[in-house]
């Protein structure tokens, strides 16, 4: 009954609908509202969570049929942001179908290259996107564009996504914002010392990298140069980051200082020292973190359980299917060390 109602609606109404219609906020709240009603009454005794996850499809169907309408090049405008009322109303009816997330976040990513219209609302805010991007949040407020984030993440790992890039693959998680400089959601979270998102995005895997064309340094280097140019009155929140960033890299010599490797072991100390003094001084860097000793086994364990979880797309969720302790399981998701 639900496709018989959509197939009516974007035949009809959303055909009136001004190409740029859907660009303001208050308008697709209207016709989220509008699904919802239609979720609510089309159940038929089923779960409205199969009947949102319908509707979804419906969308994703609209927007596909569109497409191909114009040789397979997306018509943007209204025809491209439905996709963002697919999108809020899988969250909140929170449709468990990874295959149908996988695919609403593949259309996205397949017309924009980036999934900043989500990840800026959980960074900065709500109203920040539209400031930075020319468009506003369709989440009430950072706490529950967070938990967007959150869940589609969850699903983009469940399906196994990839996203191809010139550089090649890379994860939901890894895609760059093209509006704060092509900076990965982690590294803009790094700069801007949000510790309790950088914790959510290392939980994931996020990779320790700037940008899409730097290699897997930038993060580390970034936050180490933070806390070297603090006069050694170091800010809590660049702190916990640091402690966060040493939960998930064995330590800080390679890869992230190749440069290092053809050095002997005495002259590596020397530089190591000449760079850590302080911050290994003030406890800022273990010693077995730093790379002047091998890492404690069980960091060091932690690690690399947590590269084979990463390959096979199962950070953070395929911790809990590990036949492990409570304890161990929370160290490794970097709960605790």
């Amino acid at each position: 009954m639900i496709d018989t109602f959509l197939k009516c609606y974007f035949e009809n109404d959303f055909g009136k609908l001004a190409r740029d219609g859907l660009n303001d906020r208050r308008k697709r709240c209207e016709i989220i509202e509008y699904f919802n009603t239609i979720v609510e009454g089309c159940n038929q005794g089923r779960s409205r969570q199969k009947t949102a996850k319908e509707a979804v499809t419906c969308i994703l169907r609209y927007h596909d049929i569109m497409k191909e309408t114009n040789n397979s090049i997306c018509l943007m405008g209204k025809f491209h942001n439905v996709l963002y009322v697919a999108m809020k109303l899988a969250f909140d009816w929170q449709v468990q179908d990874s295959g149908t997330i996988a695919t609403l976040l593949e259309q996205i990513y397949s017309c924009e290259k980036t999934f900043e219209r989500l990840f800026l609302g959980a960074i900065f805010g709500v109203k920040a996107p539209y400031l930075i991007a020319g468009w506003k949040s369709d989440f009430y407020d950072p706490e529950e564009n967070l938990r967007a984030v959150v869940y589609f993440l969850d699903h983009a790992c469940t399906a196994s996504l990839d996203f191809q890039s010139n550089t090649g693959l890379m994860r939901m998680i890894d895609v760059p914002l093209e509006n704060c400089g092509f900076s990965t959601p982690l590294m803009v979270c790094v700069q801007l010392g949000f510790a309790d998102k950088v914790h959510i995005f290392l939980r994931f895997g996020a990779l320790l990298r700037a940008s899409e064309k730097e290699e897997n340094v930038g993060v580390v280097q970034t936050i180490i140069s933070k806390l070297s140019e603090s006069d050694r009155k170091y800010p809590f929140n660049y702190v916990c980051i640091l402690q966060l960033i040493l939960r998930v890299i064995p330590s800080l010599i390679p890869p992230h200082f190749n440069n290092l490797l053809n050095c002997s072991d005495e002259q590596q100390r020397k530089i190591l020292v000449e760079r850590y003094y302080s911050l290994m001084e003030d406890g800022l860097i273990p010693i077995g973190r730093s790379g002047l000793i091998p890492p404690e086994l069980k960091h060091f364990c932690r690690c690399e359980i947590r590269k084979n979880l990463w390959y096979n797309h199962q950070l953070p969720a395929g911790i809990r299917e590990l036949p492990l302790p409570e304890s161990l399981k929370r160290y490794l998701d970097i709960m605790q060390d």
